[in-house]
């Protein structure tokens, strides 16, 4: 799913993942797809449409949040 202010894209099963990126601080799983695509934004400084793949852990670091 891609965040709402980029226009909407058919998936791509055949696209391939070049990194995967750990957000460094620990994440309030409330957040929209939207806020959390910011953060990613802002704090790792990386495109959200880039082919990446994004981690977010909660504060206790017992649940994962895939973007």
């Amino acid at each position: 799913m891609l965040c709402s202010r980029f226009p909407q894209e058919p998936a791509r099963h055949d696209a391939k993942v070049e990194k995967v990126y750990l957000h460094p601080k620990p994440v309030d799983f409330r957040k929209s797809i939207d806020a959390l695509a910011a953060l990613v934004e802002l704090d790792i400084e990386v495109a959200v449409l880039d082919p990446v793949f994004f981690v977010f852990l909660n504060k206790s670091r017992n649940r994962v949040k895939p973007l």
